[in-house]
């Protein structure tokens, strides 16, 4: 009962259509050899877009894509190789938060403070695999061409193996499975999780498999706890199938097989869920609340109300529908299979499939031979409940639908196209929607092909024909690579400028080897970190680790060579700075920050940390061209005093900071306190000199030092974070800084040091 009986589609290639089963032995035979043909074509194909996918990876995102996710999975994945679902930071956590990671307090963490993700361990458990054999780019690879191989394997069980393997190839021209595939993202594996299901829950259908069935429920649950929403999507169609199959049987009084199929299906994956529940009990601490939703309540699936991360908005229907007509022009135009060419190609396989089903249900013949499936469920034909190729055909144009429905219903992909990420790496949330359209669009290739030869035999001689179909095919081919290089022509080139930019970026963290520095161990007695590197890094987009910098992300015991943290303000630096005890460094750049998008220029500088009575610094400053007069201005949170300056070349300002308060010394007091105050504890210190030119034009030097006052002690962090900026004395980051080989404008220059002094 459990053996399959050849299909034709295992014979001819026709769409699945059966000859008579008298097949002699040499018929068997050439069955066999070019069964093993197509599987060695299939395999062939899969291995290379698993290569074309490790390319990209490797080549086109060394730093990771403009989806700073990939820092999370990441995260997350070094955190299970170390046996660890939360980080805990201690004192470190408002200073390595990494991005999308709840941070929980608690008194039963070390420290007081536990962070996890807001994904769940499924995919960064496949990442893991390859960071524990330092080849993470190579499970991206594997991934693909699994996916690819899959692909061929449900294809040919609707059509026939050639079909498949055109249909895996089309997946490697889709320029979105390329781009997404070679990102450390979840949708790729998680649709490799579900196509195993698929291919399985074929196999579990017509050979009446409990095995199969399984391996189906196994893989499908697996899906769930990844990607919970876009497994039910995917699966829908099938359950809507299971249910079909299972009211066919009982009626035919037959149900308890089916039934017995079906329950080894959903077993195994209600298990699934069961552990996808329990693992939200452990980490949010209840059972139905998603890690998700836990980090973004109202980042779920709905209408209403939707937000994250200071953005809102009320997603409407409306909104979700033309959000999805926007995904679907994309999918359809420009990130599927050869761009327009694999929908046009897919509209034709979807029309022959559909003349197919109606030629059987009309009981016509196709060119003189019988269309009456055979399932090999002991003798039985029962179309759609039986699981027939029209049926499987049938549960891919579902899948389709369910795809691009229930993602209507999702703010994500709206999300995504306000961002930007869709632009640069395809409409991601109906990744799945690629797996009908490629097979469809091998169907309609094939169909084409066929209706090419056929017609080119009717009207020439054999050798005539042959030139005829090798030239329509060969300009069909020129024209389909034509769009595919055109689609994917703009993303790629956005996405390399990207990381060229990102590349000038880390240049200088990457010239410091921080990452290939031995690990030290301890002293006995104390810790003993200064040979290992803390590098403090600016936060553009808010207080958060790998978020736009994912390259800088922390080991989870925050115990590796480097340790990066948030430079944000005196009180969180001098925080870190005690927690870790290791040489500090500051990682910066001048220019705006855009996504690398525009580049920037980085420094990286070396501090030190001044401790004593008394810090006495030294800071020259280049006279702008110009300039006519100066002044000379110190800050802190108790307010402000002014000095007068000369106008010269140079100009050298020496000043102090004590427990007193913070004074310039070598020149006279023009207003406010002759030493301005510092607060207990941390806090900053600014040094602004402002220049003036003819017509009021203003070029200020701000110098930021961080400082902490204890008792009669103080302690700078050293050398100052200088901007340069014009027409406004507030220079920020998007403003300009003067570093060992920067220079602003013509006469521009700094030169800054400082010692400490005891009594």
């Amino acid at each position: 009962m459990g053996r399959r009986v050849p299909r034709l589609s295992d014979i001819d290639l026709d769409f699945g259509v059966f000859r008579r089963f008298d097949i002699d032995i040499d018929t068997a035979l050439d069955f066999d050899l070019q069964r093993n043909r197509r599987r060695a074509v299939a395999l062939a194909v899969s291995l290379l877009v698993g290569l074309v996918v490790t390319w990209f990876a490797v080549d086109l995102f060394p730093f990771h894509s403009v989806n700073d996710d990939e820092g999370v999975y990441l995260t997350q994945a070094a955190m299970l190789l170390d046996g660890k679902l939360f980080l805990y930071p201690g004192a470190l956590a408002e200073a390595v938060r990494p991005w999308f990671f709840v941070v929980e307090e608690t008194a039963s963490a070390p420290g007081g403070v536990q962070m996890y993700s807001k994904y769940a361990p499924v995919v960064p458990a496949l990442f893991a695999l390859g960071l524990a054999v330092g080849l993470p780019n190579l499970v991206l690879g594997v991934v693909a061409a699994l996916n690819a191989a899959l692909v061929y394997t449900l294809t040919a069980d609707v059509f026939d193996r050639r079909t498949g393997v055109i249909a895996a190839g089309l997946l490697g021209l889709s320029p979105m499975f390329l781009l997404t595939s070679a990102t450390f993202l979840a949708y790729a594996p998680a649709t490799m999780f579900e196509l195993a299901f698929a291919v399985c829950y074929v196999r579990a259908a017509r050979r009446d498999s409990s095995g199969y069935a399984v391996v189906a429920g196994t893989f499908v649950g697996i899906a769930f706890f990844a990607r919970p929403f876009t497994a039910v999507l995917f699966a829908l169609p099938f359950i809507v199938h299971s249910l079909w199959a299972l009211t066919n049987a009982w009626r035919a009084g037959t149900g308890w097989p089916v039934f017995r199929r079906y329950v080894a299906i959903a077993l195994p994956g209600l298990t699934f869920v069961g552990l996808t529940l329990a693992y939200n009990a452990v980490v949010t601490g209840n059972p139905l609340t998603f890690p998700y939703i836990a980090f973004a309540p109202h980042d779920g699936i709905g209408f209403g109300r939707r937000s994250i991360l200071g953005y809102d908005v009320v997603f409407t229907p409306a909104m979700g529908v033309e959000t999805g007509l926007v995904a679907l022009d994309l999918l359809l135009t420009r990130w599927g299979p050869m761009g327009w060419v694999g929908t046009v190609a897919a509209a034709v396989g979807l029309g022959l499939t559909v003349q197919r089903w109606w030629r059987f249900q009309t009981g016509r013949s196709l060119r003189g031979r019988d269309r009456r499936r055979h399932h090999g469920l002991g003798g039985r034909d029962r179309e759609f409940a039986e699981l027939s190729d029209d049926a499987l055909a049938a549960i891919l144009v579902g899948l389709f639908v369910s795809v691009f429905v229930g993602n209507a219903y999702f703010w994500g992909t709206h999300n995504g196209l306000r961002n930007g990420l869709i632009d640069l790496l395809g409409p991601f949330y109906h990744f799945d929607a690629l797996v009908p359209l490629v097979a469809f669009g091998a169907a309609g290739i094939v169909g084409f092909t066929r209706f090419v030869r056929r017609l080119s035999h009717r009207r020439f001689s054999a050798s005539e024909a042959r030139g005829v179909v090798f030239s329509i095919l060969l300009v069909c081919a020129l024209v389909g690579a034509g769009v595919t290089v055109d689609a994917t022509g703009d993303p790629y080139d956005e996405n390399r400028l990207r990381t060229e930019n990102l590349a000038a970026t880390y240049e200088p963290l990457v010239d410091a080897g921080f990452e290939d520095t031995p690990l030290t161990p301890s002293v006995p007695g104390g810790r003993d970190d200064t040979t290992k590197a803390l590098v403090f890094h600016p936060d553009p987009y808010g207080d958060w680790s790998a978020h736009p910098f994912q390259t800088l992300r922390n080991d989870p015991g925050y115990d590796g060579p480097v340790v990066y943290a948030i430079d944000d303000g005196a009180e969180q630096d001098f925080t870190v700075l005690d927690a870790t005890n290791r040489t500090p460094y500051r990682f910066t750049y001048r220019g705006t920050w855009t996504g690398a998008v525009d580049p920037v220029e980085p420094e990286l500088t070396r501090l030190d940390v001044l401790s004593g009575d008394r810090v006495d610094a030294t800071s020259a400053f280049g006279r702008p061209d110009g300039s006519n007069t100066a002044s000379v201005r110190v800050e802190t949170e108790s307010g402000y005093a002014r000095y007068d300056a000369p106008i010269g070349e140079e100009l050298t300002v020496d000043w102090s900071i004590t427990a007193d308060g913070v004074s310039v010394t070598n020149h006279p007091l023009a207003a406010g306190p002759e030493r301005l105050p510092i607060p207990r504890g941390a806090s900053e210190v600014d040094l602004l000199v402002t220049y003036v030119g003819d017509y009021g034009e203003t070029v200020t030097y701000r110098q930021t030092v961080s400082v902490e006052r204890s008792g009669d002690e103080v302690r700078v962090i050293w050398p100052p974070e200088t901007r340069v900026c014009r027409l406004t004395t507030d220079c920020g980051t998007e403003s300009e800084w003067v570093g060992p080989d920067g220079d602003y404008l013509p006469g521009v220059a700094v030169e800054t040091n400082a010692t400490a002094a005891k009594s």
